[in-house]
């Protein structure tokens, strides 16, 4: 991704036009060499890569890797530049010695900045913390060279995985592997509505339609009871069908999307209208953060929150968002009673998917200290849903990645559009509509 040659070239034409000023000020050469330097240095500023074939955010988050490499080949150089030549044109410790070295400084500085800002604010997988540490670090000596080559490594990863990306898609143009014989219904969980703006199943959809997929959202309201949200659901797959003309949907639901789903299919009569059903991170057998909330918690602390949410999500568009009754059906005691009276339909294929996060206080706020309280009970899990309640259906599919975070409850979904090294959660995705496709749903 990031071409040798380019960095090399670059390179050199930027401690040219660093050093140009210094060496026409001191043999008196022509003003145009100043402006010849100035121009230069700002169109490698500007263009840190002479090939473009990536889409915009990337070109600039490849042009931000660029040019921190570029910082850091030319940084010794310059510096010995400055002194021997300082010294020797100038004299030591001159007027001109100083403006000479302030020059070279603001110059390294500016495509520091330059780059270290176009990473920041295009990387998906380098994450607060590194973030965080590049700033703490950023005046200790040698600490922050290694957390530099560190946040460079990983937006290099980024930028392959990104391009592996693109040549797939490149590669698969017209093939629509994810055109499925019926429309895509997708649930969110609780606690969430599908915003316009900020999409509850982040970069999926985009690449789910790239592929072919015709996809609709659930749009029920953020806190129900798991009836009252089924029944939603329902509705919403009576729109579906109105409007695509199809028999069936097939449903990809997160979280109690699930179990909202499971409930339409079984009580509702859904089944007739649903050839597939995947759950995803799912409490099928009860999240043990609820069952605290529920009893341990004191009743003050409850209440509170349930109204402070309550209130909140009416003034977001739910009609009559219910915090406790969601909360109380995602118990262990609540998923047991609708495990009982929710028998599977033999006409619809059942599938789930699971993951964990893999160390105690990693991930993302609050996920990381929900992850403590629920592993107390349930063991291995993403946060909120263990490993063993998320499993459903004829098939069970374990999302792994060796990174301390795991794969949360948030990042099975893409909530946070944070990339990991080793798992390609929008390309997991498309595989997983392109096998629903291939069993004719």
């Amino acid at each position: 991704m990031i071409n040798a040659i380019d960095i090399i070239i670059q390179s050199v034409l930027l401690i040219a036009a660093t050093i140009l000023p210094g060496i026409t000020a001191a043999l008196n050469l022509s003003p145009w060499f100043y402006l010849i330097s100035g121009v230069v240095f700002l169109l490698i500023n500007i263009a840190p890569r002479f090939v473009r074939r990536l889409p915009m955010k990337l070109e600039i988050e490849r042009g931000g890797v660029s040019l921190l490499t570029q910082f850091l080949i030319t940084l010794v150089p310059e510096i010995l530049y400055g002194i021997l030549t300082g010294a020797i044109w100038f004299g030591m410790f001159s007027n001109m010695f100083w403006l000479n070295a302030l020059l070279i400084f603001l110059s390294e500085l500016t495509v520091f900045w330059n780059g270290i800002i176009r990473v920041y604010l295009t990387s998906s997988m380098l994450g607060a913390r590194w973030r965080i540490a590049g700033v703490l670090c950023g005046m200790i000596p040698i600490a922050n060279i290694l957390v530099l080559l560190h946040i460079m490594r990983i937006a290099r990863e980024e930028l392959k995985m990104e391009s592996r990306r693109i040549e797939k898609n490149r590669d698969r143009i017209g093939k629509n592997i994810c055109k499925t014989k019926y429309p895509i219904l997708l649930v969110h969980g609780v606690f969430f509505r599908d915003l316009d703006k900020f999409n509850y199943w982040g970069r999926i959809p985009a690449e789910l339609e790239k592929n072919g997929a015709k996809l609709f959202y659930g749009e029920q309201q953020s806190a129900l009871n798991v009836e009252q949200s089924a029944r939603e659901v329902m509705k919403k797959i009576q729109e579906v069908l109105e409007e695509t003309g199809s028999e069936k949907v097939n449903i990809i639901a997160h979280s109690k999307g699930g179990l909202d789903s499971r409930y339409a299919i079984s009580h509702l009569g859904a089944d007739k209208y649903t050839a597939s059903l995947t759950t995803v991170n799912t409490p099928h057998r009860g999240c043990g953060f609820a069952e605290w909330l529920l009893n341990v918690a004191p009743d003050t602390v409850r209440e509170n929150v349930a109204g402070m949410y309550n209130s909140s999500f009416r003034l977001l568009g739910d009609s009559s968002p219910d915090f406790l009754g969601a909360i109380n059906d995602l118990t262990t005691s609540g998923c047991e009673r609708i495990n009982r009276t929710t028998p599977d339909s033999d006409q619809v294929y059942y599938q789930s998917v699971g993951s964990k996060i893999n160390k105690v206080m990693t991930g993302v706020f609050p996920l990381n200290l929900s992850h403590m309280l629920a592993g107390v009970f349930e063991g291995d899990n993403d946060g909120l849903v263990s490993v063993e309640s998320a499993k459903w259906g004829s098939k069970f599919t374990f999302l792994k990645s060796d990174s301390p975070d795991g794969v949360s409850h948030a990042d099975v979904i893409d909530l946070l559009r944070h990339d990991k090294p080793d798992l390609d959660i929008r390309e997991f995705y498309v595989q997983l509509v392109s096998e629903l496709r291939e069993k004719g749903f």
